[in-house]
Order: C-alpha cells, then sequence, then structure tokens
C-alpha cells in the first residue's frame, strides 16, 4: 500500500503541484487582496474570491494539473521507457487502467470547483477557462508534445494561466477610479508574473527536450533538437534567457523608482544571475545528465522568481 501511494504521488508530480499552490497563495495574499486597501482604515471594495473561494479555486487547479501529469504518462509509456525507465510508475506500479481512471477522476473534480467558483462570482470564463485546460492537456499528451514547438508554447501558456485565472476572477467592469487603479495594479503584477512563468517555462520546456531526445526520437516525436538540431535548440533556449535576462533589468529599474531595494538586489542574486549561469552552461552542456542539472536548476529560479512576492 505505501509503495502505491508513493507511485501516485510520483505519477502526479507531487512537487510542481506544491509549487502551483504556491504561486496561487502568494499571488492571493500578497498581490491581489493588499490591493483592495487603499490604506490601513481604507478599503473601497472587497475581492470576489473569498478565502474559501480561493482555495477551492486553488485546488481546482491542482486537480487539473495531476490530471495533466497523469494522461501525459499514459500516453508515454513507451517514450519513458527509454528516458526514464527508472522513475516510471504507469504499469511498473500503476496499472494503465487505473492511470486513465484517475485522470478523469482527477479532471471532473477539477472542473466541478470550477463551475462553482464561476457560479459564485458570477463569471462563467473560468469553468470554459479550465475546461479548456483539461482538453489541451488531453490533446497535448496524445499529440501537441510530439509536435515541433506547439507544445512548448502550449504548456507554457497554462503555467501563465496559474497566475492570470485570479486576475480573471477580480476583473470587473467600472468607473470608479479606485476600482480601476485596482484592476490596473492586480493586471501588472499579473502580466508580469504571468510573462515570467511563461518565459522559464518555455526555457525549460525546450531543455528537457535536449533531455529527452533519445527517446522522442525513437518513437517519432519532432522536438526541436531533433527536428532543427541540438545547436538551434540551445540558441532557441539562450535567446529566450537573454529575453529574461533584459526585462527583469527593465523591471528592476521601474521598483527602483519606488525605492524597493530588498526587491531589487532579491531579484539581482535569486533570478538575474542564476539565468546568466543558466545561459553559460547551456552551450557546453554535451551529457543527459548535465541537461537534467540544468532543468532542475532552472525549476530553482522559477520558485525564487516566485517567492519574490514576499517582498512587494
Amino acid at each position: 500500500m505505501q509503495q502505491l501511494t508513493g507511485a501516485f504521488f510520483r505519477l502526479i508530480r507531487w512537487p510542481n503541484l506544491v509549487f502551483i499552490f504556491l504561486t496561487q497563495v502568494l499571488f492571493y495574499y500578497f498581490i491581489l487582496r493588499p490591493s483592495f486597501v487603499v490604506s490601513d482604515i481604507i478599503q473601497v471594495a472587497t475581492p470576489k474570491l473569498t478565502p474559501l473561494l480561493f482555495y477551492l479555486l486553488s485546488a481546482s487547479s491542482i486537480f487539473i494539473a495531476a490530471a495533466g501529469y497523469t494522461i501525459n504518462d499514459y500516453f508515454d509509456l513507451n517514450i519513458d521507457r527509454v528516458n526514464k525507465p527508472k522513475r516510471m510508475v504507469v504499469e511498473k506500479v500503476i496499472k494503465r487502467r487505473w492511470t486513465i481512471l484517475w485522470h478523469w477522476i482527477l479532471s471532473g473534480l477539477g472542473l466541478l470547483l470550477s463551475v462553482y467558483v464561476s457560479w459564485k462570482i458570477r463569471n462563467p470564463i473560468i469553468a470554459a477557462a479550465n475546461l479548456g485546460c483539461i482538453v489541451l492537456l488531453w490533446f497535448y499528451s496524445t499529440t501537441l508534445k510530439r509536435k515541433l514547438l506547439i507544445g512548448n508554447i502550449l504548456i507554457s501558456l497554462l503555467t501563465a494561466w496559474v497566475i492570470l485565472v485570479l486576475f480573471v476572477c477580480e476583473a470587473r467592469i467600472s468607473t470608479n477610479p479606485f476600482i480601476r487603479e485596482i484592476n490596473s495594479r492586480i493586471f501588472k503584477f499579473a502580466i508580469v508574473y504571468a510573462s515570467f512563468a511563461f518565459i522559464i517555462s518555455l526555457v525549460r520546456e525546450v531543455v528537457k527536450d535536449i533531455e529527452d531526445r533519445d527517446g522522442d526520437a525513437k518513437y517519432g516525436c519532432r522536438t526541436m533538437p531533433i527536428v532543427w538540431g541540438l545547436n538551434v535548440a540551445k540558441v532557441f533556449a539562450g535567446t529566450w534567457l537573454g529575453v529574461l535576462i533584459g526585462a527583469l533589468i527593465i523591471f528592476q529599474f521601474y521598483v527602483l523608482q519606488k525605492a524597493w531595494w530588498q526587491l531589487i538586489l532579491y531579484s539581482i542574486l535569486m533570478i538575474d544571475l542564476p539565468c546568466v549561469w543558466l545561459l553559460r552552461k547551456l552551450y557546453t552542456a554535451q551529457t543527459k545528465e548535465q541537461y537534467h542539472t540544468l532543468s532542475n536548476v532552472i525549476k530553482g529560479v522559477m520558485l525564487t522568481g516566485i517567492l519574490s512576492m514576499l517582498l512587494i
């Protein structure tokens, strides 16, 4: 039973689910809710997402993501036998029929929670968008991840949606200048962090494709390192890392005007410098182990980037 439980949590990638929850909690409590407080004693509006509704929405995101990881392993059985035979769960511990069943259970729970939150805040976009996420994750696992660049972009967009969904929940049309200012503040930070999530996720997806190119090539995948070659894939990932570093520098000049010195120092030490290190190591990496290390460091940069919300 213990082995089965451990295999299930590996199947749904529990560390990634914790990361999703942490991202949304930090954005909700350190950016979204404080945006509604004009001063210590004045609050011109309240968030549509009460704490209860927020946690239900976050649970929906977690269930949908877990379902996506589950269906991905279901269809990647043969590829995983080549790329990560020691880390396999499907068929090795959990039967395929149980894997597909868990996918539908998790997807159903995620969709039901999305519908409930949409109904409570009177915003049908949330339920429709999360249903779209479920459908897209299915097609990603069956088809799109084997296509050139499309799968990488899709996963990066879904990563950004983890943050954007909170803004969409709170977006409201109003002529009240205070409400418009609240919308503007939440939107700006949502775009900053969603853009960061998109770019760093895109870089990691390409690095993972480089790492997994042997198994992908054996089963007919048309990922970037297979179609365009290893060097082009490295240049592509490196270019986006350069874009990210440039965008971070621009953001730091912006917050410099607000004298957020702790945030600037944190960003330089914990995000900028690791990105520069990644850029350097990317061009010298040769082995599967080296690319796996780069992928893990990128996840670390994603974490430090999200933790910067604590300083805003």
